[in-house]
């Protein structure tokens, strides 16, 4: 999340008023090619997207996005609201093709209670194209925070990792078997400062996320792994400006790809190359077809065609300042992401 703390000591001591600190790296520039509508509530309210990509008919395919203050909306690729399902407080969420009488999961990390962190569980129903409600899973003391998802390659079970604002992230067993889906504690990890945006490969079980004012870590999503992040990339200024804020991933191959971070400080994007999580530039969201990005809190991407305005994939971004209205969602093709790129490195 933004903090005015700093704009606010500056403020009342006079100054005039601070500009964002700009990375020096070169930085390519896209354009999005289409929005969401608005959310209704004002301020800071749009958080998190996540993706679901209908096979059959990709143009079809949904978005999913939460409003903090209300409540958790499904988007069309035009960015039109189809439907939305008041539940207040929900922040980052996620979601897996789960199957049985569940089908479509979609989970969010719910804050309504700042002292015991909630995931709230929803079933995805694709033909009505609405959130059906799930009831929710206790996580543990503490409030909830980033959320993300994790399907395991070898036997597709299900784990849910819930960041608090602290630092600690909670690896919850998730069992979609009953009526309702129910929850166990498995492990807790640790980073030393407020943290959010996470993603997880699962290809690799390797889980990515992000320490806001720190920078980008690792860990092995197994629940029998190692408890010790490795750093990826420091919010030094240069390649994350921060807050380090949303994550995620292109995957490619067997463990190849990008993974992708929120640069807040200077509403930019990092991207990495895996599997050594290499840099390999940034790029930034400018006005074009529809307003640019400024301030992005949650990201998420997904590959493949979604027709012809997202050939090569879909990047949905919150946009933090989409003044004159309310905050909302921006969707960039992800082969002009790739092209900038390129283009930059040239």
């Amino acid at each position: 999340m933004r903090d005015f703390r700093l704009l606010s000591v500056l403020l009342l001591a006079g100054c005039a008023t601070p500009q964002p600190v700009m990375s020096p790296l070169p930085t390519a520039s896209v354009s999005a090619q289409l929005e969401t509508q608005p959310v209704a509530s004002l301020d800071d309210a749009a958080d998190d997207p996540a993706i679901w990509r209908n096979a059959s008919k990709p143009e079809q395919s949904l978005i999913i996005a939460t409003d903090k203050r209300a409540g958790i909306h499904v988007y069309d690729l035009q960015g039109r609201q189809i439907s939305f399902t008041p539940s207040p407080r929900l922040n980052n969420v996620d979601l897996r093709d789960v199957g049985g009488n569940v089908g479509v999961l979609a989970a969010a990390s719910d804050r309504q209670d700042v002292l015991n962190a909630k995931m709230a569980m929803f079933r995805l129903d694709t033909d009505a194209q609405r959130l059906v409600p799930l009831g929710s899973i206790a996580v543990g003391e503490g409030e909830a925070y980033g959320m993300c998802l994790w399907q395991r390659a070898s036997d597709k079970a299900l784990f849910g990792f819930v960041v608090l604002k602290d630092g600690r992230i909670d690896q919850i067993a998730i069992d979609t078997s009953g009526a309702l889906p129910t929850g166990k504690l498995v492990r807790s990890l640790k980073l030393g400062t407020q943290s959010e945006g996470c993603v997880v490969d699962d290809r690799t079980g390797i889980l990515y996320v992000a320490e806001e004012d720190v920078g980008l870590w690792k860990f092995g999503a197994s629940p029998d792994g190692s408890m010790t992040p490795t750093a990826i990339a420091k919010a030094d200024g240069n390649e994350i400006v921060m807050d380090a804020e949303g994550v995620a991933l292109a995957p490619s191959g067997i463990d190849g790809g990008y993974v992708i971070v929120s640069s807040q400080g200077d509403n930019a994007y990092a991207v990495y190359q895996l599997p050594d999580a290499k840099y390999v530039g940034r790029f930034r969201i400018i006005d074009g077809k529809v307003d640019g990005v400024q301030e992005t809190d949650g990201i998420e991407l997904m590959l493949g065609s979604f027709g012809p305005d997202f050939p090569g994939g879909l990047l949905v971004v919150q946009d933090g300042d989409n003044r004159p209205a309310t905050q909302n969602f921006k969707l960039v093709s992800w082969s002009d992401v790739i092209a900038a790129l390129r283009l930059a490195k040239d």
